[in-house]
């Protein structure tokens, strides 16, 4: 998924579950700073872009944007309680089960042996049922403990770990692992410059007293 930070910026994100995917639309407290799920053609255009399969034509109402925002302010907790050992909030639990319970979308066999969505039950309420069932599925699955934060002190993204050694520690190494080698850089740069500075002048004063 492409993300687009309110300073123009872009970068390439991927967070390994549908449920995650929905998150860097904004998000509670200092979150709705990056709020975009203003309307029912916002809510499309995530799901177009999320790692659903191409070709749903969804029916959305603003009433379902409310839901969708709900669903994913309480994801967000229920993730971060759980990276940091917290307990889920009842509430959190809630919104989620109650969205998971609904109908969710559903594809079917083509006779080419292709895959498509069905019509029925393409709204807004079934996508969030889509969303909320894989939550369900990730918390409670063998990658649940592989959900991580950014290890950027300036980054909330929250991913899950699927690489086999277990040792991812960025949202994306197009953005804050790029910049935590290049702060890494200057700071060794910038050690190596003081260590030489101080060296020249040791040598200098060793040179006077001489």
């Amino acid at each position: 998924m492409l993300l687009v930070h309110p300073d123009g910026s872009s970068f390439r994100f991927d967070p390994g579950a549908l449920c995650l995917d929905l998150l860097p639309t904004g998000g509670p407290g200092v979150l709705a700073y990056f709020e975009v799920l203003h309307g029912p053609a916002d809510l499309v255009d995530w799901a177009g872009r999320s790692r659903l399969p191409g070709g749903l034509d969804l029916v959305v109402s603003p009433a379902e944007v409310v839901a969708a925002r709900r669903l994913r302010d309480a994801l967000w907790r229920l993730a971060e309680a759980r990276v940091a050992g917290d307990p889920a909030g009842a509430d959190d639990l809630a919104a989620v089960n109650d969205a998971a319970e609904r109908p969710p979308l559903t594809a079917r066999l083509t006779a080419g042996g292709g895959r498509e969505w069905s019509a029925a039950g393409a709204t807004g309420t079934g996508l969030l049922s889509t969303v909320a069932r894989d939550a369900v599925d990730l918390f409670t699955g063998a990658y649940a403990h592989r959900i991580r934060t950014c290890g950027a002190d300036d980054c909330r993204l929250l991913f899950v770990d699927t690489s086999r050694p277990g040792k991812r520690r960025w949202c994306s190494m197009e953005r804050c692992g790029n910049r935590h080698k290049v702060r890494a850089h200057r700071a060794r740069t910038t050690s190596a410059d003081a260590r030489t500075t101080a060296t020249s002048a040791d040598t200098r004063t060793s040179e006077r007293d001489d």
